[in-house]
């Protein structure tokens, strides 16, 4: 019996990207909260009087007790909790998800799109990186399952650094390109400049892709495997060894890496937005511009709020609270929190393929036109099984 057209389902209501970026921070926040109150318990002890506050005895004592605290993280006492089950499983889906998208991506650009101008070279190595990250996911989500016990030897950990630096800072970077682009495009559309030349942006794709490859080459040397109780870790904050260069390392990451480029970005956007703020809505063209750029800017400012801020306010917590000793109980709240961000870092993979929808027309008709073949294949197929 086949339903009349007011007995169809209602559509499922949408989560507003807004509600989901507040639920991350506020998990986030927790974290950190926490392991900052239980660094403060365990730091700030009631002490006994000893003398004057200028005596020697007391400054010894107190010496002796600000090292004990710094040395609580190394001690043989302190028992690490595994990683909630929801963290590989988030994996697990989020890479089945960016393989579906980026194959399909990939598959558009490469088979589909004959005529290659800039902005599909900016959108097609954005893809490359989103897909470098598919061949470690099985790995980490070994990991997790294995209660953070890494079996796969140190130079695969290493490896594993390398290529999530690549996705992580090549997603930044060519994101930042694509804002400059688009830009240039739609705002100096006539100008006749570097930024218009096709071979420019070539040289300067490669230049990105040296940059990517020099800076992960340093996880090669930094990264080691950790032995903590009884399990080899992987990518831990509980290191100590080479803190301070850890620490310098998370700055530079930090500022040079992700706020400079995010800072381009932003900037980009907002003289674009004001730039189609003065567009007219009288002309086809116009709207669809306008209609366009906003989804663009939209998409990308829920990627960099969702899947990189989270990941380098996490990661430079760590390291800088680590190299000042920070105990054991406080680093198990910070790893989660850390843990958390670096999951969705993934979550991009499955938000760039709007990007390139906005960006590009002809993208966008070939992405519809598959996925509403793989679709209607399976209806048919269900349908064919309930009938059998």
């Amino acid at each position: 019996m086949s339903l009349g057209p007011n007995e169809a389902d209602p559509p499922a209501p949408r989560m507003d990207p807004a509600i989901l970026i507040f639920l991350l921070y506020l998990m986030i926040l927790h974290e950190l909260v926490s392991g900052w109150m239980e660094y403060k318990k365990q730091v700030t002890k009631p002490k006994k009087k000893s003398g004057p506050l200028w005596s020697s005895r007391h400054m010894d004592t107190s010496s002796q007790a600000y090292e004990a605290a710094k040395n609580v993280s190394n001690s043989t006492e302190c028992q690490l909790q595994k990683s909630h089950l929801a963290i590989p499983l988030l994996i697990g889906i989020l890479s089945v998800g960016c393989l579906v998208f980026n194959s399909i991506s990939l598959w558009i650009f490469w088979f589909k799109l004959k005529r290659w101008n800039s902005s599909i070279m900016l959108q097609f190595n954005l893809a490359l990186v989103d897909a470098s990250i598919l061949p470690i996911t099985p790995l980490m989500v070994a990991y997790f399952i294995l209660g953070n016990h890494w079996p796969f030897g140190e130079f695969l950990c290493q490896f594993q650094a390398f290529m999530l630096g690549t996705h992580l800072y090549g997603s930044i970077y060519f994101l930042m390109l694509i804002s400059v682009h688009r830009y240039q495009a739609i705002v100096h559309y006539s100008a006749k400049s570097l930024w218009r030349k096709k071979t420019f942006w070539k040289k300067l794709i490669w230049v990105f892709w040296v940059l990517l490859f020099l800076q992960g080459l340093l996880f090669f040397f930094l990264i080691k495997t950790l032995d903590l109780d009884g399990s080899r870790r992987c990518l831990t904050t509980y290191r100590s060894e080479l803190s301070h260069v850890f620490l310098i390392y998370s700055i530079v990451l930090m500022v040079l890496c992700f706020l400079l480029p995010f800072c381009i970005s932003m900037a980009s956007y907002v003289m674009l937005g004001a730039y189609i703020a003065q567009i007219s809505k009288a002309t086809l063209q116009g709207r669809v511009i306008k209609t366009k750029s906003i989804q663009m800017i939209t998409v990308a400012l829920v990627i960099f709020a969702i899947c990189f801020m989270p990941y380098h306010i996490c990661s430079t917590l760590a390291t800088i609270l680590k190299h000042y000793g920070m105990p054991c109980e406080s680093l198990r709240h910070i790893e989660i929190s850390y843990y958390v961000s670096l999951v969705f870092t993934m979550v991009n993979c499955c938000l760039d393929p709007f990007i390139y929808n906005f960006a590009n027309e002809n993208f966008n008709r070939s992405f519809s036109r598959t996925l509403r073949r793989f679709f209607s294949s399976k209806q048919r197929k269900c349908a064919s099984g309930k009938d059998q």
